[in-house]
């Protein structure tokens, strides 16, 4: 499996990541240390999660997903030494008062608790990528479409937000930083006062990206390619939506489906608008019309982009686990790719 250098970075880290936010609700314990070996013993090293993890979140799971990666490191002996190991410090509250008693601002304190809390749960002594998983500030991520200004109120600053990460660094118990859901302007922002103040520059951002899910390919990818920043692509498969398995009976079929036919919260979110199923349909329709199954084309497309750094696929169990990862050797044709945008230019972008 091939190998990339996330950033400025020193971290070498596959193509394809294995995240794990349904480790915890969907994925119990054992069957979570038995994903972890098999995408370890198939050449994965790059593991991601977030303390607000398991998803759909929830006051009884939060820290759960990190505490079953900590059972593992801690049940297998020298295993921590051979992983890339990315977490998430939580944004400001989106309604989820469990988390710093719903805080509407994530202060630098906040930052090193949370990373502490992290470290305990992991049985770790160091996260390899320490990731802000959304702006600590009014910005539109999760599906809104427009800035609003007049949301805008005091947060703690960027360079302040930085200072914070750079004690982290300091200290031993980070390596690099990265963020999540960010904008063109967050994302510059973070890089230029890093290099104005000398403090630790961001290896990576973690957005969205998949068929129905592209508005990174309407500014971001210029800022993240001349910024030097790698892109780690997050729900290629657009919550399964574009696997197919939601073609025919929509996110009413029975729960096991997957979380967007078991959870009604997860409906409410981008990946359930009823446009953006029509769009998977098409694309799912396209993969079809050319020999592949929907799983195959979402995640070619996602894996030969040259915008992707790595791609973090999420799985129930093993059989998914070994689809996602074979799909890794197809390549898509031209005119496979411009049929791809020709439904994105009639489409756009329903999961935005």
């Amino acid at each position: 499996m091939q190998h990339i250098s996330l950033g400025h970075s020193d971290l070498r880290v596959t193509s394809i990541c294995l995240g794990t936010m349904t480790f915890g609700q969907q994925v119990g314990e054992d069957l979570a240390h038995s994903l972890l070996d098999h995408a370890l013993a198939s050449g994965v090293n790059f593991i991601d999660t977030a303390e607000m993890y398991s998803v759909p979140a929830r006051r009884e799971t939060y820290g759960a997903t990190e505490r079953i990666i900590g059972n593992w490191f801690a049940a297998r002996p020298g295993v921590r030494e051979k992983v890339v190991l990315a977490t998430k410090v939580a944004g400001p509250s989106r309604n989820m008062d469990w988390i710093r008693n719903g805080s509407a601002n994530l202060t630098a304190a906040d930052i090193v608790q949370a990373c502490d809390d992290s470290l305990a749960r992991l049985r770790t002594d160091h996260i390899d990528l320490y990731q802000l998983h959304w702006p600590n500030r009014n910005a539109p991520v999760f599906g809104t479409v427009y800035f609003d200004p007049k949301y805008d109120k005091e947060y703690t600053s960027i360079h302040e937000q930085l200072e914070a990460f750079a004690g982290l660094v300091k200290a031993g118990k980070v390596r690099y930083i990265g963020l999540s859901n960010e904008t063109p302007w967050g994302v510059s922002e973070f890089v230029h006062l890093a290099e104005q103040h000398g403090l630790p520059r961001v290896a990576s951002v973690q957005n969205p990206y998949a068929l129905n899910s592209r508005a990174l390919d309407n500014g971001l990818d210029e800022t993240l390619y001349r910024l030097g920043v790698s892109l780690l692509a997050y729900s290629p498969l657009a919550f399964g939506a574009l696997t197919g398995k939601y073609d025919a009976t929509g996110f009413t079929g029975p729960e096991t489906l997957g979380r967007l036919a078991a959870f009604e919260s997860t409906r409410k979110q981008r990946w359930g608008r009823p446009e953006a199923l029509e769009a998977a349909r098409a694309y799912n329709a396209l993969a079809r019309q050319h020999g592949l199954t929907p799983t195959q084309l979402a995640l070619a497309f996602c894996y030969t982009s040259w915008r992707v750094a790595s791609t973090i696929i999420g799985v129930t169990n093993k059989a998914q686990l070994d689809e996602n990862l074979a799909a890794a050797s197809i390549k898509l044709s031209p005119e496979l790719l411009a049929e791809i945008d020709a439904i994105r230019w009639k489409q756009r972008d329903p999961a935005l």
